[in-house]
């Protein structure tokens, strides 16, 4: 399949640009995989959606404020996002300016100075010499919000922008099929006999970037850190013992698990991970997924159509369309089962 094979027409007026007044408020289209038609609902349903001795698959990760603004010494204006912390004073960074900046340059963010470092790709390591990156983000950092949100961001994305049960620090994109859920939906999911289980996946930058080759064959995935423990691993086998279903909620958790399921066996994993996961692809874990709608022609969109059939997919989100669904990060869901 080619890049332009998956592209759709989006209206900007069905983009997001504010989350909704409470995190259940979003709408919900379901396409189970013997239905020949999606079906409309609310987020508010989805604990009925789900059966007794289901597992749900979060990925617990938490948005750091990763975008700060800074000057050159000569002046100029730079804008730096973060995509990895490598060490407690150094990261791995885009670098945005009207010139690039050189090897061994300053860019100033507050009362502190960075020196740039080498270039890797399209990445910057910067060094804080005698400083602590955590800490300056902490002081001068912002919500990196997605580039097609074009507003700043403001307090309010300080805690929406996030899942109520992220835990460990280190995305600079939120896990946005996680942000649907708020506590009492979690309790009723609880009390209804489903099970949850805990992965990580720090987001990078990088899931924004545009695929540039039309052959998919030549594109190279971007690297991101993740971690599946042996709890998640044990919790799985209960899973497929009583006969319910792994339900992946957001494409992190999916990959995180196909990830460490590579071998054809899911085990214990931690590291990084390129896998790319388009149409042709043979999933060893996920039943079900619940995930937001995702951009034209992206990798996240090629993950649902491998998951749920491409003709499936792309009929869904002409209706998504046609409906006049919220799209992208803080728009709407929709609950996916896998195509045999």
């Amino acid at each position: 399949m080619q890049l332009s094979d998956f592209h759709y027409d989006l209206p900007d007026d069905l983009i997001a640009q504010q989350p909704t007044q409470r995190r259940g408020d979003s709408r919900l289209l379901h396409l189970p995989v013997d239905a020949a038609h999606p079906s409309d609902r609310h987020f508010s349903e989805f604990d009925r959606l789900l059966r007794p001795g289901d597992l749900l698959v979060f990925n617990d990760t938490r948005v750091i404020p990763a975008r700060l603004f800074g000057s050159k010494e000569t002046g100029g204006r730079v804008e730096i996002l973060i995509e990895r912390l490598l060490a407690d004073d150094e990261a791995l960074a885009q670098v945005r300016a009207s010139k690039s900046p050189r090897a061994g340059s300053r860019i100033q963010v507050g009362d502190c100075w960075l020196q740039m470092r080498e270039r890797e790709g399209e990445m910057f390591r910067l060094q804080l010499p005698q400083g602590d990156f955590a800490a300056l983000l902490q002081a001068h950092g912002h919500i990196p919000l997605p580039p097609y949100i074009q507003r700043s961001d403001t307090p309010l994305d300080q805690e929406r922008y996030q899942t109520v049960f992220g835990e460990r620090p280190g995305a600079v994109a939120a896990p946005t099929a996680g942000l649907h859920f708020d506590r009492e939906m979690l309790d009723r999911l609880a009390d209804g006999g489903v099970e949850s289980t805990r992965v990580t996946l720090h987001v990078g930058a990088g899931t924004f970037q545009p695929v540039r080759v039309q052959n998919l064959d030549e594109h190279r995935m971007h690297s991101e850190w993740l971690e599946v423990g042996q709890s998640t691993v044990e919790a799985v086998a209960r899973t497929r013992q009583r006969g319910g279903r792994v339900v992946a909620v957001g494409t992190t958790s999916v990959r995180s698990l196909e990830t460490a399921a590579a071998s054809g066996e899911l085990v214990p994993y931690s590291g990084d991970t390129r896998l790319f996961i388009r149409p042709g692809y043979d999933f060893r874990v996920v039943d079900t997924l619940l995930t937001n709608f995702h951009l034209p022609e992206s990798t996240l969109l090629m993950l649902v159509c491998a998951f749920a059939g491409y003709e499936r997919t792309m009929a869904a989100y002409r209706h998504a369309v046609a409906a006049r669904y919220r799209f992208f990060s803080y728009g709407d869901a929709m609950l996916l089962e896998r195509q045999a």
